[in-house]
């Protein structure tokens, strides 16, 4: 029977078992004991961050960032529209009204001169700005961070990075995540690191630091017999996840060093083939491949390609997915305005993520590249 290769699995190959034995052993196994905070601070460390506040999901972490930017309901905040659902229902949870901007081709991420044309039409008319860009870091692919940062510095907008797919992802020296006024990350199970479930907010500014550790905790004041002054949320990480999260922060660097081998070696197999497209690479970026994808078929040649392949992988037991659907195409979001779509639409239509865990290895990779091979052509080379 063939062996199943998944797309994107953890990794536990450090100290997880030793650490959450400790919170077993001391009892400590819910939102107290000494690996939160441990987290917080290695976590922040890591990325070059001042402060960071663990989470019950990435999304809570989003959800609570946006808020702690300064987002109420009724607002509108501008945010990508190829993405996965959590990045735009963190808006809806305030009761905020999405804008959705398109990918650009460069980076598949939302398109600057999208973004600066919108906000130059709405300064000239003199309508108002949103209350914030979420500027969001697709498949471990940094966004055009510099440019947008620019612009909406410009127009004195606030940025919230959505980089919950982008853990180790950096622009020149810097990690994603801490650009904007706060940053939001996830640590599911088939992230780059996990804690089974889980998220981080970071930033900077210590107010936005204790406004959010106070809003992810029930928005209880400390000592004062049970007094909560505003409607907080019970996003706390337990301390059991948390110790899953030490461990792995501490194997980051192999985990990210891998997953950029990983697609080193796609690229180099598959960058003679017809009808395919790499990843984004741009020299002033480093991402992370958290999720390894490619594009099939020619532009606006729709899923064919795309849904065939898939189903060639899958039937020798090879998981593969494709990209996001845009969020103009989801049905919670039907009639949301949006600037352009037609970008996102063709790398849902052509997008293919390939199985690229921690662990995969050469052997299994090869099983992957054989499928494609044999379905599309290498490109003719004219003999100079």
């Amino acid at each position: 029977m063939t062996q199943p290769i998944p797309l994107a699995i953890p990794h536990l190959g450090g100290n997880e078992s030793e650490y959450v034995h400790q919170c077993l052993s001391a009892g400590m196994v819910s939102s107290v004991g000494e690996f939160v905070p441990r987290f917080e601070r290695e976590f922040a460390a890591v990325v070059g961050a001042r402060h960071a506040i663990a989470c019950a999901s990435g999304t809570a972490a989003l959800h609570v960032a946006l808020q702690v930017a300064g987002v109420t309901p009724g607002d509108e905040v501008f945010v990508s529209d190829f993405t996965f659902m959590a990045s735009v229902n963190a808006v809806s949870y305030l009761n905020a009204r999405p804008v959705l901007v398109d990918s650009e081709t460069d980076t598949w991420n939302m398109d600057p001169d999208l973004l600066r044309d919108e906000l130059n039409r709405r300064r000239t008319a003199g309508e108002p700005m949103p209350k914030a860009v979420e500027l969001v870091h697709v498949l471990g692919q940094p966004a055009a961070t510099d440019r947008i940062l620019a612009i909406a510095e410009d127009f004195g907008v606030a940025v919230v990075e959505d980089a919950a797919e982008a853990l180790g992802a950096t622009v020149g020296l810097k990690h994603v995540g801490t650009f904007g006024r706060l940053g939001a990350f996830s640590f599911n199970g088939n992230k780059i690191m996990t804690t089974g479930g889980g998220g981080m907010i970071v930033t900077d500014d210590p107010e936005l630091a204790a406004r959010a550790k106070h809003l992810t905790t029930q928005a209880k004041i400390e000592g004062l017999g049970y007094l909560h002054d505003d409607v907080g949320y019970n996003y706390r990480l337990t301390n059991v996840a948390a110790a899953l999260g030490v461990a792995q922060l501490e194997q980051l660097p192999q985990f990210l060093a891998r997953k950029r081998s990983i697609a080193n070696r796609y690229d180099a197999a598959l960058a003679d083939l017809d009808d395919l497209t790499l990843p984004p690479r741009l020299p002033s970026s480093h991402s992370t491949y958290w999720l390894y994808s490619v594009l099939l078929g020619p532009m606006d040649g729709g899923p064919a390609t795309r849904d065939a392949i898939m189903a060639d992988l899958r039937a020798v037991s090879i998981d593969a997915r494709p990209l996001w659907r845009p969020i103009h195409l989801q049905p919670p979001y039907a009639g949301v305005k949006t600037l352009g779509g037609a970008v996102g639409q063709d790398l849902f239509a052509r997008g293919l993520s390939l199985p690229c865990s921690v662990a995969l290895t050469d052997d299994q990779q090869n099983r992957v590249l054989d499928v494609l091979r044999s379905r599309l052509p290498a490109r003719s080379r004219e003999l100079t």
